[in-house]
């Protein structure tokens, strides 16, 4: 069994020397740093951005915006979740609306966010209304899929719904919370990063993409491009590992 996981990394490992040998490819076809440069100058680039004064504080801000925006998606995914998810007239309200925010176009959010907030505050509200519908919708269908046998025993029992709730809802949708805040983790960066290119808060990965591309620094902008990638499958490896422990723990 220790073999399916090293034999599965090693498949990841190549995929992604697969990718890097493309993008050699396809540069050194176009030959031209200005609209793909060497993945050789790219890593350059990524290790003097890394190395730069303010790289802490830059990443450390934009990563504490999607905090604060998976703060709240999550509280209030999973509080309005569980009651659309055991209540029907709930659900039937709550519904159009997720579909509604699901359905609008980011840049639409954007452009109306900046006219509503500040300009820091914009990829907060941005990650907030991404991430929401991913972790609510999971909740409900998580909700939905819990043994009604128990429920029906638990009442015939006379068991209180809080803890109807805190016993038997809770932790059967575990799997689903998490599987909700790993999607909504993976969109909810790149709308913060979209956010910060267009309302250029003073400090943001985004901010400094949009002045890289103004100045045709390519490099910069795949290398600032790399660094979201990373924090993001950072973020999924520690979410991964919370539910292992969590899971294991139970």
């Amino acid at each position: 069994m220790k073999l399916i996981p090293s034999k599965n990394k090693i498949i990841s490992f190549f995929s992604v020397l697969l990718l890097f040998f493309i993008w050699k490819i396809i540069s050194a076809l176009y030959n031209s740093e200005l609209i793909l440069p060497s993945p050789e100058s790219t890593l350059i680039s990524t290790i003097k951005l890394i190395l730069s004064e303010n790289f802490l504080l830059i990443v450390g801000i934009t990563i504490l915006r999607g905090l604060v925006g998976f703060a709240f998606s999550f509280i209030l995914g999973i509080g309005l979740g569980i009651l659309a998810g055991i209540n029907n007239s709930f659900n039937a309200f709550l519904k159009p609306i997720l579909v509604t925010i699901r359905s609008t176009p980011v840049i639409s959010l954007i452009l109306l966010a900046l006219i509503w907030f500040k300009i820091d505050m914009v990829p907060i509200f941005i990650a907030f209304l991404t991430m929401f519908p991913f972790i609510c919708t999971n909740i409900i269908d998580g909700i939905r899929n819990v043994d009604q046998e128990l429920i029906e025993m638990a009442q015939f029992y006379h068991v209180g719904k809080r803890n109807i709730i805190k016993q038997v809802y809770l932790p059967a949708i575990t799997p689903f919370i998490f599987s909700g805040a790993s999607s909504a983790m993976g969109i909810g960066w790149r709308a913060i990063i979209i956010g910060e290119v267009l309302s250029q808060p003073q400090f943001g990965i985004g901010t400094l993409m949009h002045t890289a591309q103004t100045y045709l620094l390519v490099n910069d902008v795949i290398a600032w491009t790399i660094i979201a990638v990373i924090i993001s499958y950072l973020f999924e490896i520690i979410i991964r590992r919370v539910e292992k422990y969590i899971i294991d723990w139970k």
